[in-house]
């Protein structure tokens, strides 16, 4: 599986990172920005992206707008990473289509679970 973290926070990216490399075998890739990560996103086509709400300049929610804009990026499963829960849910209201979300500080050790439950499809 290829992940494609996106959080202002490189020390979140790092652990994530390293937990999903050595623990999951996964591919992951990593950006600073939501702009960065629209062009990674655009070129890599991840299998989900990891999506920090809470960034300067561009936003988790203006990222996401942004990749479910472009027929490039909008099919690719999107989770927020996220401190504000509260956040996420005042704006369910925008037509933001997400997998789920993971709370931060995340537990690394089950990280991977976390995004597998999320991605798995319903039974």
């Amino acid at each position: 599986m290829k992940i494609l973290i996106i959080d202002d926070d490189e020390d979140i990216r790092e652990v994530a990172q390293l937990t999903l490399e050595l623990q999951e075998g996964w591919t992951v890739l990593t950006a600073g920005s939501g702009e960065t990560g629209i062009t990674i996103a655009k070129q890599e086509q991840p299998d989900a992206i990891l999506l920090d709400v809470m960034m300067p300049q561009m936003d988790g929610f203006a990222t996401l707008e942004r990749l479910q804009a472009d027929s490039n990026t909008q099919s690719i499963p999107v989770i927020f990473l996220t401190a504000k829960v509260s956040s996420v849910e005042a704006n369910a209201t925008k037509e933001l289509v997400i997998c789920g979300s993971i709370v931060k500080p995340f537990d690394p050790l089950i990280l991977g679970e976390q995004i597998r439950t999320i991605l798995a499809p319903p039974s």
